[in-house]
């Protein structure tokens, strides 16, 4: 079963968005991805919601551009979180994309993380599975602390290098 489901609108999406499925498998985290489309594909969206919401899935991310309706068509489907990654890719650099998955009618709301921002919806979607899950917050939580370690080892280098 898998625990995230990653939807793209089409292949240009995948060099954005494929650092959020590596995100989620350096976690440990099960996710299915596999490109549908609001528009296009409107069938295909239906069925793999109707197919993930029977086997468990917890956690939707969706990631479109230009018009973006696919967070909002999945967020239709489900109440579980729906996590929205507006892709820059029209001629206005992704306002379209973020407008769209922001505005969200009430009682259907979507989550939106920044234009591209596909590592920090693997990150989001990990923080909710967190919630009942302690083996991702300890995860999550030392992915932070290493994180944190690196960035002090970076600055004692940079002082070094120059007299602070």
């Amino acid at each position: 079963m898998a625990q995230v489901a990653i939807f793209i609108g089409s292949a240009s999406d995948d060099p954005i968005v494929g650092a959020c499925a590596d995100t989620l498998r350096k976690l440990g985290i099960s996710y299915r991805y596999t490109i549908t489309s609001a528009h296009r594909t409107p069938e295909r969206t239906a069925a793999l919601m109707e197919e993930l919401e029977a086997e468990g899935c917890q956690v939707y991310i969706c990631a479109a551009g230009m018009a973006a309706h696919l967070a909002g068509a999945v967020a239709a489907r489900t109440i579980k979180p729906v996590i929205g990654i507006p892709v820059a890719g029209s001629s206005i650099g992704g306002l379209d994309a973020l407008y769209a998955t922001v505005q969200m009618p009430s009682g259907f709301p979507v989550a939106t993380v920044a234009l591209n921002g596909a590592k920090n919806a693997a990150w989001l979607a990990a923080q909710i599975l967190a919630l009942p899950d302690a083996r991702v917050a300890e995860l999550i939580t030392r992915r932070r602390a290493g994180s944190a370690a690196a960035l002090e080892k970076s600055a004692a280098e940079l002082e070094a290098r120059h007299g602070a």
